[in-house]
């Protein structure tokens, strides 16, 4: 199975060097020294990784045959993609690689559906399962611990205890916002700002 592990960024200083974005939880394994990667576009690649180094807070990488700020700059924007066996699991019990979460159902605790995992977001701050809904819409989970209470694989689904606010019943909301203006011109009506927060972990 082919994963994508990092979105080539910039080049950095003069002698090849790319800032990368890590969309894997194992850079260490994934984009270690010596690895070699595809690439899309598929053209741009394969790529060997010569060196890696940690560069205020980013990640920055060479490849081989890449000498110069011309050639980084060339590889912006390329995604790298490494060759993971779909079979292989994270060492630690309660982590999990992005396409063991994709498709999962996602349910309350009580069982009652939400919808469907259909991307993995990675932040700095966390990690986030960007969920589909029945209706099409879209409802972002932060994957910590205190809202999502289980992954199971064999089943095929994750369980959530969402806080009050986290998913929204549109329905509900817009019945309460009729009923609100039915009471006349003089009833002040404010719509609520929707917040939404990205991540989610592998």
């Amino acid at each position: 199975m082919q994963l994508v592990v990092a979105r080539i960024g910039r080049a950095h200083g003069i002698k090849g060097e790319v800032t990368v974005e890590v969309r894997t939880d194992e850079p260490e394994l994934r984009l270690a020294p010596g690895a070699v990667l595809a690439t899309d576009p598929a053209s741009t690649g394969p790529l060997t990784i010569e060196t890696g180094r940690v560069h205020s807070g980013r990640l920055l990488l060479r490849f081989e045959g890449v000498r110069d700020r011309t050639g980084a700059e060339a590889l912006r924007n390329t995604l790298l993609i490494a060759d993971v066996d779909p079979e292989e699991r994270p060492e630690e019990d309660d982590e999990y690689y992005d396409h063991q979460l994709i498709d999962l159902d996602v349910v309350l605790t009580d069982g009652t559906e939400v919808g469907r995992i259909t991307e993995i977001s990675h932040l700095p701050s966390q990690d986030l399962f960007i969920v589909e809904r029945p209706d099409g819409t879209e409802v972002m989970i932060p994957f910590v611990g205190e809202i999502v209470t289980e992954i199971d694989l064999d089943e095929q689904r994750a369980v959530i205890d969402p806080p009050p606010g986290l998913i929204d019943d549109r329905a509900e909301i817009a019945s309460g916002r009729d009923e609100t203006e039915d009471d006349g011109p003089e009833g002040d009506h404010t719509d609520g700002d929707e917040t939404e927060t990205d991540g989610a972990r592998n």
